[in-house]
């Protein structure tokens, strides 16, 4: 076996951890709706993530990455995200799974478009042409006309809007501070987010034995997904990666058939798989045009 195989095969299986988190915050998120709203959703999320990331700061004693530097921007991108997670819990509470997924795959699109105006960013022929296929594999998802447009499908398309800003002040971020610093002002300001938002009608459900596994899996299934896809980029370039994301939306949309009888939507399959063809263009015209700068600063060399 060679080393780029090796790495792709590593890639694959920090991808299946990333696939099984997400899909099992999605089933938690479903089994939790009737119980707790989004926003005590977020807060026990929050909460437990905040206990976690306080104990890995302290065993790997890393305590020294949290500042408080550009706290105004942590404020910021952890409001943009809460906003979008709550979106997203609220849609995978009341339309299928598949898509919900479907339709935050579009999440790199609005990056695109959205990179220009906030981070300065050149947009290309080519990134307009991977936003135009994206958009096209959004109408085919959502069909305007021809099937009845919820609230559902609004929250999934909105959540996805929220986290494509919260990953650009997510890039400004990484500039001048660490990924545990980041992490830990995420869930310590969601958590405060959450506790106000959900106490705000001075109700907050309390967990029983039946909502709280799920509720712990809500919590460590969100920051185990994002360590796999951190990890699986970190080996391999984001074209070999990024097809193993796809897996997630034929994955729930089975989950979706088994557990809660949901119908596999061939719309929803047609038109993820033009959004992560306009997001595949746009990953790999990217990795192109890196390996040609590369290539010519070696040859000036």
């Amino acid at each position: 076996m060679t080393d780029a195989q090796r790495q792709t095969l590593k890639a694959a299986l920090w991808m299946t951890g990333a696939i099984a988190s997400f899909s099992s915050m999605a089933v938690a998120g479903r089994e939790l709706s009737g119980d707790h709203d989004t926003f005590e959703i977020m807060m026990y999320r929050s909460i437990v993530g905040l206990v976690v990331v306080a104990l890995v700061l302290s065993v790997t004693r890393n305590w020294h990455q949290v500042s408080t530097r550009r706290l105004g921007l942590h404020a910021i991108r952890n409001t943009l995200h809460f906003t979008g997670q709550n979106l997203w819990f609220y849609a995978v509470g009341v339309i299928p799974l598949a898509q919900v997924f479907a339709l935050e795959f579009t999440q790199p699109i609005w990056v695109i478009l959205l990179s220009p105006l906030l981070l300065k960013e050149r947009l290309t022929a080519l990134r307009m042409t991977a936003a135009l296929i994206g958009f096209a594999g959004i109408l085919i998802v959502t069909r305007p006309g021809a099937a009845p447009f919820s609230a559902g499908i609004a929250m999934a398309a909105g959540s996805a809007v929220f986290f494509a800003f919260t990953t650009i002040t997510t890039k400004k971020l990484t500039r001048f501070t660490s990924i545990g610093c980041i992490i830990f002002w995420l869930t310590a300001m969601q958590a405060i987010l959450g506790a106000a938002a959900a106490g705000f009608d001075g109700q907050i459900a309390l967990p029983t034995l039946q909502t709280a596994p799920f509720l712990l899996l809500v919590g460590f299934a969100g920051l185990l997904a994002h360590y796999c896809i951190t990890n699986a980029l970190a080996i391999a370039p984001a074209t070999v990666v990024i097809p193993f994301d796809f897996a997630r939306l034929p994955t729930i949309a089975v989950i979706g058939m088994i557990l809660y009888h949901e119908p596999i939507d061939h719309w929803t399959l047609l038109g993820a798989t033009v959004i992560f063809s306009g997001i595949f263009l746009n990953v790999w015209s990217e990795n192109r045009n890196s390996l040609a700068t590369v290539r010519s600063v070696t040859r000036s060399k």
